[in-house]
């Protein structure tokens, strides 16, 4: 006889869009746990620039892998493959569905079809991107990243330097694109992905998110960033919202356009989250406040494959 089918609900999209809101009905409809996939949110110092979940949406399910790291801790997309994989086979015991919540594309792709494992490392390699980075600055490994994998180029965020220089290692040093690393086949998993793509109308959008920045700073995300100073090198930090306000508490800018760069920069953000999915065309897209319809089509789905 065998097991039923076991099913990993995948609600994607930008940055802003209603994520949480929409997946707390589905964890309630389903009963089932919710499993976070927003890379900026497995930090537990990084609450307010990241858009936490608040104290009552946490209460209405069980979560996972929301603020289970410090800042000051290595973690990656190998990590989190394994650490999710263990705790879906856990949740799999006694639900049929699992929920995994996020926007971060390359940690969903990891769970969804796993990564090859990258080339260690080269040490002269690495000091000599190192240096690069330091004197010629981003611009000179974007350009090197345009030449050696312009698909990767398309979807990376040009912003990150960690990102950019990573790529670059791995082309240098395996010959390869980096991007063929994260589209090997695919590894076999114990569940059937449902993909729903969340997303609204672009001035709907961009409403949503620079409301949501207001919010931010009006929580605290100034205090917030300067209890941080003292991480403000590690890689967690090098993100939209604490990178602008490191700006204006170093004086290079004023508070108000700290504000208008974070709202700009999570909008470009969004935009590039958006490019990354639309090349995947097993995502069902929906405008989020659907949550009727989206319900019917997850069961009718699963009708069909059962």
């Amino acid at each position: 006889m065998s097991l039923p089918d076991k099913y990993l609900i995948v609600l994607l999209g930008p940055t802003g869009v209603g994520k949480t809101e929409l997946s707390l009905k589905l964890a309630k409809h389903f009963n089932t746990p919710i499993i976070s996939c927003d890379s900026r949110q497995f930090y537990r110092e990084m609450r307010i620039g990241t858009a936490f979940p608040t104290e009552w949406e946490l209460s209405q399910a069980q979560h996972y892998f929301i603020g289970h790291k410090s800042v000051a801790e290595r973690y990656s997309c190998g990590m989190f493959e394994l650490e999710a994989l263990d705790l879906l086979k856990q949740i799999y015991l006694s639900n049929d569905f699992a929920i995994l919540v996020g926007g971060s594309g390359l940690y969903i792709d990891a769970l969804l079809n796993g990564i090859d494992d990258f080339p260690t490392p080269d040490p002269e390699l690495r000091k000599m991107l190192q240096q690069q980075l330091k004197t010629e600055g981003i611009e000179s490994l974007r350009h090197q990243l345009k030449i050696l994998d312009p698909e990767y180029y398309n979807q990376v965020d040009l912003k990150n330097p960690q990102r950019v220089l990573k790529a670059v290692e791995v082309c240098l040093q395996t010959g390869k694109t980096f991007s063929s690393f994260l589209t090997a086949p695919k590894k076999e998993r114990p569940f059937i992905p449902i993909k729903i793509g969340l997303t609204r109308p672009r001035e709907e959008l961009y409403e949503r998110i620079n409301k949501r920045v207001d919010q931010m700073i009006e929580l605290g995300l100034v205090d917030e960033v300067k209890q941080l100073v003292g991480f403000r090198n590690y890689n967690a930090l090098n993100t939209v919202g604490y990178k602008e306000i490191f700006q204006y508490l170093d004086g290079e800018i004023t508070l108000e356009q700290a504000i208008e760069l974070i709202k700009r920069n999570t909008r470009r953000y969004a935009k590039r989250q958006l490019t990354w999915w639309a090349r995947d065309n097993d995502i069902c897209w929906f405008n989020p406040d659907n949550q009727t319809e989206i319900i019917e089509y997850i069961e009718r789905l699963c009708r069909t494959k059962n």
